[in-house]
Protein backbone atom coordinates (compact mmCIF):
# COMPACT_ATOMS: atom_id res chain seq x y z
CA UNK A 1 0.00 0.00 0.00
CA UNK A 2 2.50 2.34 0.61
CA UNK A 3 4.40 1.74 -2.57
CA UNK A 4 1.19 2.67 -4.97
CA UNK A 5 1.15 5.91 -2.48
CA UNK A 6 4.52 6.81 -3.77
CA UNK A 7 3.51 6.02 -7.28
CA UNK A 8 0.33 8.29 -7.02
CA UNK A 9 2.27 11.02 -5.57
CA UNK A 10 5.10 10.46 -8.62
CA UNK A 11 2.19 10.73 -11.02
CA UNK A 12 0.50 13.66 -9.66
CA UNK A 13 3.31 15.68 -9.74
CA UNK A 14 4.58 14.61 -13.06
CA UNK A 15 1.11 15.55 -14.29
CA UNK A 16 1.13 19.26 -12.29
CA UNK A 17 4.91 19.72 -14.23
CA UNK A 18 3.20 18.62 -17.64
CA UNK A 19 0.07 21.54 -17.35
CA UNK A 20 1.99 24.58 -15.65
CA UNK A 21 4.73 24.47 -17.49
CA UNK A 22 3.10 25.56 -21.19
CA UNK A 23 1.00 28.27 -18.98
CA UNK A 24 4.46 29.59 -17.36
CA UNK A 25 6.03 29.81 -20.30
CA UNK A 26 2.35 31.73 -22.05
CA UNK A 27 2.82 33.96 -19.32
CA UNK A 28 6.28 34.64 -19.98
CA UNK A 29 5.11 35.26 -23.64
CA UNK A 30 2.33 36.98 -22.87
CA UNK A 31 4.16 39.62 -20.39
CA UNK A 32 6.73 40.30 -23.64
CA UNK A 33 3.70 41.23 -25.86
CA UNK A 34 1.98 42.89 -23.67
CA UNK A 35 5.41 44.91 -23.46
CA UNK A 36 5.69 44.89 -27.09
CA UNK A 37 1.78 46.68 -27.67
CA UNK A 38 3.47 49.29 -24.60
CA UNK A 39 6.42 49.82 -26.93
CA UNK A 40 4.58 50.52 -29.66
CA UNK A 41 2.59 52.83 -27.73
CA UNK A 42 5.16 54.55 -26.63
CA UNK A 43 6.89 55.25 -30.01
CA UNK A 44 3.35 56.41 -31.00
CA UNK A 45 3.27 58.61 -28.27
CA UNK A 46 6.83 59.71 -29.29
CA UNK A 47 5.77 59.87 -32.96
CA UNK A 48 3.02 62.53 -31.58
CA UNK A 49 5.69 64.10 -29.64
CA UNK A 50 7.77 64.69 -32.73
CA UNK A 51 5.15 65.90 -34.66
CA UNK A 52 4.05 68.52 -32.16
CA UNK A 53 8.12 69.52 -32.00
CA UNK A 54 8.04 69.82 -35.63
CA UNK A 55 5.34 72.26 -35.95
CA UNK A 56 6.76 74.71 -32.72
CA UNK A 57 10.72 74.62 -34.60
CA UNK A 58 8.99 75.43 -37.77
CA UNK A 59 7.26 78.19 -35.92
CA UNK A 60 10.86 78.98 -34.25
CA UNK A 61 12.15 78.73 -37.93
CA UNK A 62 9.85 81.19 -39.23
CA UNK A 63 10.14 83.87 -36.61
CA UNK A 64 14.06 83.50 -36.78
CA UNK A 65 13.80 84.14 -40.68
CA UNK A 66 11.83 87.07 -40.45
CA UNK A 67 14.16 88.37 -37.63
CA UNK A 68 16.96 87.56 -39.77
CA UNK A 69 15.16 89.93 -42.65
CA UNK A 70 15.45 92.36 -40.48
CA UNK A 71 18.71 92.53 -39.25
CA UNK A 72 19.77 92.58 -43.20
CA UNK A 73 17.41 95.34 -43.98
CA UNK A 74 18.96 97.16 -40.67
CA UNK A 75 22.48 96.27 -41.44
CA UNK A 76 21.69 97.71 -44.97
CA UNK A 77 19.85 101.19 -43.76
CA UNK A 78 23.65 101.51 -40.95
CA UNK A 79 25.85 100.86 -43.71
CA UNK A 80 24.09 103.69 -45.85
CA UNK A 81 24.22 106.14 -43.13
CA UNK A 82 27.76 105.37 -42.78
CA UNK A 83 28.57 106.10 -46.06
CA UNK A 84 26.81 109.59 -46.26
CA UNK A 85 28.49 110.32 -42.30
CA UNK A 86 32.24 109.49 -44.02
CA UNK A 87 31.33 111.74 -47.20
CA UNK A 88 30.12 114.44 -44.66
CA UNK A 89 33.62 113.92 -42.80
CA UNK A 90 35.38 113.91 -45.83
CA UNK A 91 33.67 117.43 -46.19
CA UNK A 92 34.62 119.15 -43.10
CA UNK A 93 38.17 118.08 -42.95
CA UNK A 94 38.13 119.72 -46.38
CA UNK A 95 36.25 123.25 -44.89
CA UNK A 96 38.93 122.99 -41.92
CA UNK A 97 42.07 122.80 -43.64
CA UNK A 98 40.44 125.77 -46.03
CA UNK A 99 39.44 127.91 -42.82
CA UNK A 100 42.82 127.17 -41.24
CA UNK A 101 44.25 130.36 -42.34
CA UNK A 102 42.77 132.75 -39.96
CA UNK A 103 38.78 131.27 -39.27
CA UNK A 104 39.95 130.03 -36.08
CA UNK A 105 36.98 130.48 -34.59
CA UNK A 106 34.75 128.98 -37.62
CA UNK A 107 37.70 126.60 -37.71
CA UNK A 108 37.06 125.72 -33.49
CA UNK A 109 33.60 125.35 -34.55
CA UNK A 110 34.10 123.28 -37.36
CA UNK A 111 36.56 120.89 -35.52
CA UNK A 112 33.92 120.37 -32.87
CA UNK A 113 31.26 119.65 -34.95
CA UNK A 114 33.97 117.16 -36.48
CA UNK A 115 34.84 115.64 -33.90
CA UNK A 116 30.88 114.88 -33.02
CA UNK A 117 30.71 113.28 -36.29
CA UNK A 118 33.35 111.33 -36.03
CA UNK A 119 31.94 110.04 -32.68
CA UNK A 120 28.82 109.34 -33.85
CA UNK A 121 30.35 107.76 -36.99
CA UNK A 122 32.36 105.45 -34.48
CA UNK A 123 28.90 104.81 -32.29
CA UNK A 124 27.24 104.08 -35.84
CA UNK A 125 30.30 101.64 -36.99
CA UNK A 126 30.23 99.63 -33.74
CA UNK A 127 26.19 99.26 -34.20
CA UNK A 128 26.86 98.02 -37.56
CA UNK A 129 29.47 95.35 -36.46
CA UNK A 130 27.57 94.18 -33.69
CA UNK A 131 24.49 93.89 -35.95
CA UNK A 132 26.58 91.93 -38.10
CA UNK A 133 27.71 89.33 -35.80
CA UNK A 134 24.50 89.05 -34.39
CA UNK A 135 22.95 88.37 -38.27
CA UNK A 136 25.67 86.14 -38.82
CA UNK A 137 24.89 84.34 -35.38
CA UNK A 138 21.41 84.18 -36.42
CA UNK A 139 21.87 82.67 -39.30
CA UNK A 140 24.35 79.76 -37.63
CA UNK A 141 21.48 79.41 -35.16
CA UNK A 142 19.44 78.74 -38.01
CA UNK A 143 21.47 76.11 -39.78
CA UNK A 144 21.12 74.37 -36.83
CA UNK A 145 17.81 74.52 -35.75
CA UNK A 146 17.41 73.38 -39.55
CA UNK A 147 19.47 70.73 -39.30
CA UNK A 148 17.42 69.74 -36.10
CA UNK A 149 13.97 69.98 -37.96
CA UNK A 150 15.28 67.81 -40.89
CA UNK A 151 16.56 65.38 -38.57
CA UNK A 152 13.43 65.06 -36.26
CA UNK A 153 11.23 64.90 -39.53
CA UNK A 154 13.57 62.22 -40.88
CA UNK A 155 13.22 60.20 -37.34
CA UNK A 156 9.60 60.89 -37.59
CA UNK A 157 9.10 59.75 -41.35
CA UNK A 158 10.85 56.48 -40.27
CA UNK A 159 8.79 55.99 -37.49
CA UNK A 160 5.44 56.49 -39.05
CA UNK A 161 6.50 54.05 -42.40
CA UNK A 162 7.28 51.47 -39.82
CA UNK A 163 3.81 51.95 -38.21
CA UNK A 164 2.06 52.07 -41.45
CA UNK A 165 3.82 48.96 -43.10
CA UNK A 166 3.00 46.93 -39.61
CA UNK A 167 -0.83 48.24 -40.29
CA UNK A 168 -0.41 47.28 -44.34
CA UNK A 169 1.09 43.56 -42.74
CA UNK A 170 -2.07 42.99 -40.44
CA UNK A 171 -4.58 44.16 -43.07
CA UNK A 172 -3.46 42.09 -46.19
CA UNK A 173 -2.82 39.35 -43.53
CA UNK A 174 -6.38 39.73 -42.16
CA UNK A 175 -7.75 39.89 -45.94
CA UNK A 176 -6.19 36.82 -47.28
CA UNK A 177 -7.09 34.49 -44.45
CA UNK A 178 -10.66 36.04 -44.50
CA UNK A 179 -11.14 34.87 -48.54
CA UNK A 180 -9.23 31.54 -47.45
CA UNK A 181 -11.51 30.66 -44.59
CA UNK A 182 -14.78 32.30 -46.04
CA UNK A 183 -16.30 28.78 -46.66
CA UNK A 184 -16.12 28.47 -43.02
CA UNK A 185 -17.81 31.67 -41.62
CA UNK A 186 -20.55 29.82 -41.19
CA UNK A 187 -19.07 27.08 -38.80
CA UNK A 188 -17.82 29.13 -36.08
CA UNK A 189 -14.85 30.26 -37.71
CA UNK A 190 -14.00 34.59 -37.74
CA UNK A 191 -11.42 36.32 -38.28
CA UNK A 192 -10.54 39.95 -36.96
CA UNK A 193 -7.86 42.67 -36.08
CA UNK A 194 -7.20 43.71 -32.51
CA UNK A 195 -4.88 45.58 -31.04
CA UNK A 196 -2.34 45.26 -34.21
CA UNK A 197 -3.00 41.85 -34.35
CA UNK A 198 -5.12 39.36 -36.41
CA UNK A 199 -7.48 36.97 -34.34
CA UNK A 200 -8.59 33.71 -35.76
CA UNK A 201 -11.25 32.58 -33.74
CA UNK A 202 -12.96 28.94 -34.20
CA UNK A 203 -15.57 27.49 -32.06
CA UNK A 204 -15.14 24.16 -30.50
CA UNK A 205 -17.53 22.23 -32.59
CA UNK A 206 -15.59 23.48 -35.55
CA UNK A 207 -12.69 21.47 -34.47
CA UNK A 208 -13.15 19.46 -31.49
CA UNK A 209 -15.88 16.64 -30.28
CA UNK A 210 -16.75 17.89 -26.50
CA UNK A 211 -13.80 17.09 -24.32
CA UNK A 212 -11.64 15.75 -26.60
CA UNK A 213 -7.79 17.15 -27.71
CA UNK A 214 -8.49 15.27 -31.33
CA UNK A 215 -9.36 17.39 -34.06
CA UNK A 216 -12.16 15.92 -36.37
CA UNK A 217 -11.91 15.96 -40.17
CA UNK A 218 -13.95 18.80 -40.70
CA UNK A 219 -11.91 21.16 -38.37
CA UNK A 220 -8.69 20.15 -39.89
CA UNK A 221 -9.76 21.10 -43.28
CA UNK A 222 -9.72 24.30 -42.25
CA UNK A 223 -6.40 24.31 -40.55
CA UNK A 224 -5.31 23.18 -43.69
CA UNK A 225 -6.28 26.16 -45.56
CA UNK A 226 -4.78 28.10 -42.55
CA UNK A 227 -1.49 26.44 -43.12
CA UNK A 228 -1.28 27.81 -46.51
CA UNK A 229 -1.62 31.32 -45.33
CA UNK A 230 1.21 30.84 -42.80
CA UNK A 231 3.36 29.12 -44.83
CA UNK A 232 3.67 32.34 -47.32
CA UNK A 233 3.90 34.79 -44.71
CA UNK A 234 6.76 33.74 -42.69
CA UNK A 235 7.53 36.83 -40.75
CA UNK A 236 4.34 36.46 -39.07
CA UNK A 237 4.56 34.73 -35.36
CA UNK A 238 1.67 32.34 -34.27
CA UNK A 239 0.25 32.01 -30.70
CA UNK A 240 -2.72 29.23 -30.50
CA UNK A 241 -4.20 29.73 -27.58
CA UNK A 242 -7.00 27.56 -25.82
CA UNK A 243 -10.59 28.35 -23.95
CA UNK A 244 -12.42 26.08 -22.08
CA UNK A 245 -15.74 27.01 -20.39
CA UNK A 246 -16.59 26.47 -16.64
CA UNK A 247 -17.84 22.79 -16.71
CA UNK A 248 -15.01 20.97 -14.55
CA UNK A 249 -13.59 17.74 -16.10
CA UNK A 250 -15.28 14.33 -16.11
CA UNK A 251 -13.68 12.34 -12.77
CA UNK A 252 -11.21 9.76 -13.55
CA UNK A 253 -10.67 11.37 -17.47
CA UNK A 254 -7.00 11.13 -18.60
CA UNK A 255 -7.23 14.92 -18.96
CA UNK A 256 -6.50 16.69 -15.10
CA UNK A 257 -8.78 19.99 -16.05
CA UNK A 258 -9.57 22.86 -17.78
CA UNK A 259 -6.32 23.58 -18.12
CA UNK A 260 -4.94 20.50 -19.27
CA UNK A 261 -7.47 20.33 -21.98
CA UNK A 262 -6.86 23.99 -23.30
CA UNK A 263 -3.04 23.26 -23.97
CA UNK A 264 -3.86 20.19 -25.45
CA UNK A 265 -6.03 21.36 -28.09
CA UNK A 266 -3.30 23.68 -28.73
CA UNK A 267 -0.77 22.09 -29.11
CA UNK A 268 -3.34 19.32 -31.21
CA UNK A 269 -3.62 22.13 -33.19
CA UNK A 270 0.23 22.99 -33.54
CA UNK A 271 0.59 19.77 -35.01
CA UNK A 272 -2.25 19.58 -37.76
CA UNK A 273 -0.88 22.88 -38.91
CA UNK A 274 3.03 21.68 -39.01
CA UNK A 275 1.31 18.50 -41.36
CA UNK A 276 -0.13 20.96 -44.21
CA UNK A 277 2.83 23.61 -43.88
CA UNK A 278 6.43 23.68 -44.47
CA UNK A 279 6.15 26.18 -41.13
CA UNK A 280 9.59 26.61 -39.03
CA UNK A 281 8.30 25.27 -35.06
CA UNK A 282 9.96 28.24 -33.87
CA UNK A 283 7.08 30.63 -34.84
CA UNK A 284 4.52 28.88 -32.61
CA UNK A 285 3.73 29.59 -29.09
CA UNK A 286 1.10 26.58 -27.45
CA UNK A 287 -1.15 28.58 -24.68
CA UNK A 288 -4.03 27.35 -22.74
CA UNK A 289 -6.15 29.65 -20.62
CA UNK A 290 -8.67 27.21 -19.47
CA UNK A 291 -11.77 28.64 -18.24
CA UNK A 292 -10.58 32.09 -17.48
CA UNK A 293 -10.87 34.45 -20.13
CA UNK A 294 -14.33 33.87 -21.05
CA UNK A 295 -15.94 35.81 -24.22
CA UNK A 296 -19.14 35.29 -22.10
CA UNK A 297 -19.48 35.46 -18.57
CA UNK A 298 -23.19 34.38 -18.34
CA UNK A 299 -23.52 30.84 -16.52
CA UNK A 300 -26.03 29.96 -19.85
CA UNK A 301 -25.36 26.68 -21.90
CA UNK A 302 -25.09 29.26 -25.13
CA UNK A 303 -22.44 31.48 -22.83
CA UNK A 304 -20.72 28.12 -22.11
CA UNK A 305 -20.91 27.42 -26.35
CA UNK A 306 -19.07 30.54 -27.16
CA UNK A 307 -16.53 29.99 -24.89
CA UNK A 308 -15.22 27.06 -26.12
CA UNK A 309 -13.03 27.66 -28.57
CA UNK A 310 -9.71 28.20 -30.20
CA UNK A 311 -8.25 31.62 -30.72
CA UNK A 312 -4.86 31.71 -33.19
CA UNK A 313 -3.05 34.90 -32.65
CA UNK A 314 -1.08 36.27 -35.50
CA UNK A 315 1.68 38.84 -34.77
CA UNK A 316 4.08 40.93 -37.59
CA UNK A 317 7.39 41.05 -36.26
CA UNK A 318 8.48 43.92 -34.93
CA UNK A 319 12.16 43.85 -34.72
CA UNK A 320 12.83 46.78 -37.28
CA UNK A 321 10.46 48.97 -35.05
CA UNK A 322 12.70 48.18 -32.40
CA UNK A 323 15.97 48.73 -33.30
CA UNK A 324 14.80 51.98 -34.91
CA UNK A 325 13.69 52.92 -31.15
CA UNK A 326 16.95 50.79 -29.55
CA UNK A 327 19.09 53.57 -31.93
CA UNK A 328 17.58 56.76 -30.44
Amino acid sequence: MKKNNVLLFVAIVAMVAFSCVPVRKFEDLEARHNQTIADKQDVQAELDKYKWDNARLFDELDNLSRAAERLREDTFQMGRQYRRLQQNYDQYVDQAQKMMAGQSEEMRLVMLRLQATQEDLQRREDALSKATRELEEKERSLDGLMADVLAKESRVNELEEILMRQDSIVENLRSTLSTALLGFRDQGLSVEVRGGKVYVSMEENLLFATGSTRVDRQGEQALKELAKVLEDNPDINIMIEGHTDNVPIRAGSAIQDNWDLSVMRATSIIRILLKHGDIDPKRFIAAGRGEYHPVDPDDTPEARRKNRRTEIILTPELDELFRIIEQH
